[in-house]
């Protein structure tokens, strides 16, 4: 029996595979390691959900799968296993990122435009529509119809019943 030879076109195609397996060994990252205190897991996992990842940015810090958002939980899984409070690993990271760290930054009033910006901006577009639509009522006018443009309307709006 004849083993079935690989043409030239087989030999580039088996190697460029190979090649490409070798390539997604070195990107290959090492799985998230789960501590070995279930209680600092729980903890660290409750501060995640009320901190937001700083890439994502609309994504809590547990919920992120980016590179810092587990360097942050590395972070934090250190400070609880260090002993501070949730209160002072907060004040930790604002005082390190900002007020934006936090995904729901207390209301103060470094924070208002946060807080009430959209709301200030929705309302601000109801004023601008509500004067825009008022103004075009003025410029409008409702003025009565002269007795022979009343007439003219007739006939062009109703051409079969005049002659």
């Amino acid at each position: 029996m004849t083993t079935p030879r690989l043409s030239l076109w087989g030999h580039w195609a088996l190697l460029a595979l190979v090649l490409a397996l070798v390539a997604n060994l070195g990107i290959a990252k090492e799985a998230v390691q789960v501590g070995e205190e279930p209680w600092v897991e729980a903890r660290m996992l409750h501060l995640s959900e009320e901190l937001r990842c700083l890439v994502c940015q609309n994504e809590t810090l547990a919920s992120s799968r980016a590179e810092l958002a587990n360097d942050l939980r590395v972070e934090v899984r250190g400070l609880v296993k260090a002993g501070k409070t949730d209160t002072e690993i907060k004040q930790y990271l604002v005082a390190r990122y900002g007020d934006f760290v936090l995904y729901r930054p207390e209301v103060k009033p470094v924070t208002w435009l946060l807080w009430f910006g959209p709301f200030a901006v929705l309302f601000g577009a109801i004023a601008m529509g509500w004067l825009y639509v008022r103004e075009r009522q003025k410029q409008t006018g409702h003025t009565a119809l002269s007795d022979a443009q009343r007439a003219r309307a007739d006939h062009v709006l109703n051409p079969t019943d005049h002659p």
